[in-house]
């Protein structure tokens, strides 16, 4: 997440490339992986900020100015169905095609996941 902390609020400066940008598309960028919902949460909440108060996504911030990002955290789940990595014999291989023997999965191993 472009190093945001887990644990305490991150000034970050805008740069060139986001100055002009809604805060709100800023954060996007910049907290990528955390929900949209969750970026208009803390929006809404007033607990990011720009240097001159609370931020209103309607002002766009400035080169040079500082925006506060509060503290994100993301839940890191696994994929639902993912199987742990293995090695599967390779059955045949070209530069299409990869053909592997891998075993099948019965569906209650599937609902166990």
């Amino acid at each position: 997440m472009n190093g945001l902390s887990k644990d305490s609020a991150t000034w970050l400066e805008v740069g060139e490339e986001a100055a002009g940008q809604r805060i709100d598309n800023f954060l996007l960028r910049v907290c990528k992986g955390v929900p949209k919902s969750h970026v208009y949460r803390i929006l809404r909440s007033g607990e990011v900020r720009a240097e001159q108060g609370p931020d209103r996504s309607g002002v766009p911030p400035h080169i040079g100015d500082a925006v506060r990002v509060p503290p994100i955290r993301i839940a890191e789940k696994p994929l639902p169905g993912a199987v742990p990595a293995r090695d599967f014999a390779v059955v045949f291989e070209d530069e299409a095609l990869l053909v592997v023997d891998k075993p099948r999965v019965s569906p209650s191993m599937a609902a166990a996941a």
